[in-house]
């Protein structure tokens, strides 16, 4: 059984709190080992950063948070839809407001946006996805993809949000090993 995987289009079904379109994205992460021979070498922590065919720089997979769906449900589907990763939601990692210049509507007339972010390790990378004639996607160390990110809001999502939850977690770990 062959599914076909199509991106949602519109604002039908979009949901609003207070004057602010309510989006979910992720970032996804995974582990590369430093020495592709050796299955004991270091990890290096990754995460999947996309384009935006609408100017420069890099994005995390985010989007459109729809009615019949939830936040974490969202997450999952513009990460398949804009990068064309599975994986499995680790954490909520927090809200990020944000003012989007191309989504102002009457629900939104400012265009404000406030993004559900969550901490997505990725399980599976698609060989093809809705969006991949429009976006690319490329894996970066959380320092490269810091320098990447094209919007403000993203960046503290990484560096606030995923480093402090993945350094506390990573933290946890080590304690419990000992």
């Amino acid at each position: 059984m062959c599914d076909t995987l199509v991106a949602r289009t519109g604002r039908h079904q979009q949901r609003y709190d207070s004057g602010f379109r309510l989006v979910a994205g992720c970032i996804p992460y995974r582990y590369r080992n430093s020495d592709a021979r050796s299955e004991d070498s270091e990890k290096i922590l990754e995460v999947l950063m996309i384009n935006s065919p609408s100017g420069p720089g890099l994005l995390f997979p985010k989007g459109g948070w729809e009615n019949d769906e939830t936040d974490q449900q969202a997450a999952i589907r513009e990460a398949i839809e804009e990068a064309g990763v599975r994986g499995k939601i680790m954490k909520f990692l927090g809200y990020y407001q944000f003012k989007s210049k191309t989504h102002q509507d009457e629900c939104s007339p400012e265009g404000l946006c406030k993004a559900a972010v969550f901490a997505m390790l990725v399980e599976e990378e698609l060989e093809s996805w809705p969006e991949q004639n429009t976006r690319s996607r490329k894996w970066l160390t959380v320092s490269e993809a810091a320098d990447s990110c094209r919007h403000p809001w993203m960046r503290d999502a990484l560096i606030g949000g995923f480093c402090k939850w993945h350094d506390e977690n990573m933290l946890t770990q080590e304690i419990e090993a000992d």
